[in-house]
């Protein structure tokens, strides 16, 4: 069983400030998920890739990681609190809860 990650549900984000000033929204889907559908001004970071990329966030900036659902998401928040030490917070519910929500996103 994986240890509890720092979790906010989806449904509880502002719709009109949905992320805190200058929080990251880090998307670790793959390509073609996120060719379909993505919140503006988020990263892409695959969850495979993330291992070698991590250093393209700013370790100084908490990062809310967002995946279809939650599930990869909740690995990806995992790698970057225990493994490099991040201030990231999972998205339960992601982009498939973001998008039912009204939240913005870009194609």
């Amino acid at each position: 069983m994986q240890p509890e990650v720092p979790t906010v549900d989806v449904r509880d984000l502002d719709p009109a400030q949905p992320l805190p000033e200058g929080a990251t929204l880090l998307d670790v889907r793959e390509q073609d998920e996120w060719d379909a559908g993505h919140a503006p001004g988020a990263v892409h970071i695959p969850l495979g890739d993330l291992p070698a990329r991590y250093g393209e966030l700013d370790p100084d900036t908490q990062v809310f990681v967002v995946c279809h659902s939650g599930g990869r998401s909740a690995r990806a928040t995992q790698f970057l609190v225990d493994a490099v030490g991040y201030d990231a917070v999972n998205l339960d519910g992601g982009m498939a809860m973001w998008a039912h929500r009204g939240l913005p996103v870009e194609r």
